[in-house]
């Protein structure tokens, strides 16, 4: 398959499917990886989670953030 038809195919993926795709060609590209940065991104998630689950912050859906920005 040439560049062409693989475009061409990705333009039938739904959007799900487009983002995966587009996800694995951008993590392809990284040849390096910093240790520290699993370690940051973990205790960032379990920061995120404590203040959700402590109600220190509430969460907000995605269909509510696309409406504050659309107006």
């Amino acid at each position: 398959m040439n560049i062409r038809q693989a475009i061409e195919t990705t333009k039938k993926l739904n959007s799900n499917d487009k983002a995966l795709l587009a996800h694995c060609l951008i993590s392809s590209l990284e040849t390096t990886s910093d240790s520290g940065v699993d370690s940051a991104w973990a205790d960032l998630s379990e920061k995120r989670y404590t203040e959700i689950t402590s109600g220190v912050v509430e969460t907000v859906s995605w269909e509510s953030i696309k409406n504050s920005v659309r107006n």
